[in-house]
């Protein structure tokens, strides 16, 4: 067995194994650290098929964002998962039918691919000369320049817009005020008073 080979099976092992903790862990907690190891391990698979843009991406974004995210929010909400486990035996026949067209959607999507002969068809997904990498900057920022801001564009007003749809004023907070800081002056600002000796604060 070759290298590639062993860390092909070692990865895609282990990416299999944490992802179906993710669904069994009883500890929301434990369900997102297992799914940053799936995502660690979906990133070494990524390296293995030369897609290095990809698996940085699936680390960089996903486990350094979108995963640390999650496991910041659960550990912080007082969510009572006990509650929300309650209505799992309802769930379950509507979770089980979902489940079941979505791998039938995925049998025919690699049936099609194996008897179709895609894989054989693929080209090379670097020019020569280029890294996957390179490759991928020059569409981008060439062919897909005007889509590639739209949805950089998309994506900054839904984060605006997320920003001001939860922003909340309490009453009877003290707020900073940047104007009346920079205008105070050390008259304004300081009080000297001389206390007597022996007399108490």
């Amino acid at each position: 067995m070759s290298a590639v080979a062993f860390f092909f099976y070692l990865f895609s092992a282990v990416m299999i194994a944490s992802a179906f903790m993710v669904i069994m862990a009883k500890n929301p907690v434990h369900s997102v650290l297992f799914l940053i190891l799936a995502f660690v391990n979906a990133a070494g698979l990524f390296i293995l098929l030369g897609a290095e843009f990809l698996a940085l991406i699936l680390v960089v974004v996903y486990v350094g964002a979108v995963a640390v995210l999650f496991l910041f929010v659960v550990m912080m909400l007082d969510v009572d998962f006990a509650e929300l486990k309650q209505g799992f035996q309802r769930n379950l026949p509507i979770g089980a039918t979902i489940g079941g067209i979505v791998l039938v959607e995925l049998v025919f999507c690699v049936g099609a691919w194996s008897v179709g002969g895609a894989a054989a068809q693929a080209t090379t997904p670097a020019p020569p000369g280029l890294s996957n990498t390179a490759a991928l900057g020059r569409v981008l920022y060439t062919q897909y320049l005007y889509l590639f801001e739209a949805a950089g564009f998309i994506l900054l007003v839904a984060m605006i817009g997320a920003i001001v749809l939860t922003l909340r004023h309490k009453q009877g907070v003290r707020r900073q005020s940047i104007e009346l800081q920079n205008e105070r002056t050390v008259k304004s600002a300081v009080e000297l008073k001389k206390q007597p000796s022996r007399a108490g604060v």
